[in-house]
């Protein structure tokens, strides 16, 4: 899967689009505009700033920035604190020359996903037009958790081309083109798949959608038309149920590895889309340190010691009528970097600090994590816990 900090190949060719857009207005001179109201992929059309919801006070992130000026407008009518993120630095000059002096408004140049894992968390987090230049492989786990508990997004992305193409059923970068000032285009490769493929990627990743809002043509000759998204986060972090399939006779028994410290929390991306502890089964013969540890290594390429593995006991649940073992355990230290191994279906391992656990955790890691820590806001099936020891004792 792609490096979630490192975008390349059709977002490279992106970035390099927009700034010879950018370069071109700086070199005419283009005035940049006041906005009047949020556009949705036509000027005046679509839903405007109140489709966001409460913004007085807020913290809102403006993603694909351009010359902020949507940005500027939501900090002067309301009071927002607004950071504007732009990946081509001549939309960030731009925007600076008109907007720079603006209190409450933050420009930033930077990738998109790179900004979001360092920054936030965001009560709003709003793009018109910029989501289809940007892999939603490497976006939208990114935004489920910069997004603050009950937080929002809305996105504006196209439904029908210009020149009347469907949208793609699949999540494949097309080929396009952006006009340039003064002629010609640079090339593009835009992200767009149909409204119920958006649907579906947002749910995968514990975002509910509230609501799809069609924007078509002014021009009713014009078959083009955009669609608006707004999704929220829930309040408390999500889990997603295991498969009902029964166990192979080995592997109704199961381990969660806890591994915390100044970095945050380890989690992995399941090839299925829920985020987990490292874990699996227990083999024949092994111990439940044993299991950790190798469990541990072929999933992160970590490694531990049994002696460094802490037990907190065992979590039972129903799963299609099949009583599962799930034993939380504790990592109290390891040696090397987590990376993806080849061969596993668990990768894209990530630190998480406690107040951002992404949504969408598998419910086993969900019961484990809440065993460790009791007063952590996630929703999981219930279980029942049988601690081996004080608790405490693993803080």
């Amino acid at each position: 899967m792609p490096h979630p900090l490192v975008p390349d190949g059709p977002e490279a060719v992106n970035a390099d689009a927009w700034q010879a857009y950018a370069e071109r207005h700086l070199r005419r001179g283009t005035a940049v505009a006041e906005a009047e109201r949020i556009d949705r992929g036509f000027p005046g059309a679509g839903p405007d700033e109140a489709f966001l919801g409460e913004l007085r006070g807020r913290r809102v992130l403006d993603l694909g920035c351009g010359t902020a000026g949507h940005a500027a407008r939501l900090v002067r009518a309301y009071g927002a604190e607004v950071d504007a993120v732009d990946r081509a630095p001549g939309q960030i000059e731009r925007a600076r020359a008109r907007h720079g002096d603006l209190p409450g408004l933050r420009l930033v140049h930077a990738d998109a996903v790179a900004h979001l894992h360092a920054a936030g968390p965001y009560d709003v987090v709003y793009s018109v037009g910029a989501v289809p230049y940007i892999d939603p492989r490497r976006l939208l786990p990114a935004l489920a958790t910069a997004l603050a508990p009950g937080g929002t997004l809305c996105f504006s992305v196209p439904h029908t081309g210009a020149p009347g193409t469907d949208p793609s059923t699949e999540l494949v970068a097309r080929p396009g083109s952006l006009p340039l000032p003064g002629g010609g285009e640079a090339p593009v490769h835009r992200w767009e798949p149909a409204a119920q493929v958006w649907e579906r990627l947002l749910a995968d990743h514990g975002l509910r959608v509230e609501e799809v809002v069609e924007v078509p043509a002014p021009d009713p000759d014009r078959p083009a038309s955009h669609r608006v998204f707004r999704a929220r986060r829930p309040a408390r972090v999500t889990s997603r149920p295991r498969t009902a399939l029964p166990p192979v006779a080995h592997a109704a028994l199961g381990v969660g590895a806890v591994l915390h410290g100044p970095r945050g929390l380890l989690l992995g991306r399941h090839h299925r889309g829920t985020w987990e502890l490292p874990g699996g089964t227990v083999e024949p013969g092994e111990s439940l340190q044993e299991a950790v540890v190798r469990e541990l290594r072929e999933e992160t390429g970590l490694r531990a010691d049994p002696s460094d593995v802490r037990l907190l006991g065992t979590l039972l649940d129903d799963a299609g009528g099949v009583v599962r073992v799930t034993v939380g355990a504790v990592v109290t230290d390891w040696r090397g970097e987590p990376a993806d191994q080849p061969g596993e279906r668990v990768g894209d391992w990530r630190w998480y600090a406690l107040d951002r656990l992404p949504p969408s955790l598998f419910v086993c890691s969900a019961q484990a994590l809440t065993a460790w820590r009791p007063d952590l806001p996630i929703d999981h099936a219930p279980a029942h816990f049988t601690p081996y020891e004080d608790r405490s004792s693993h803080e």
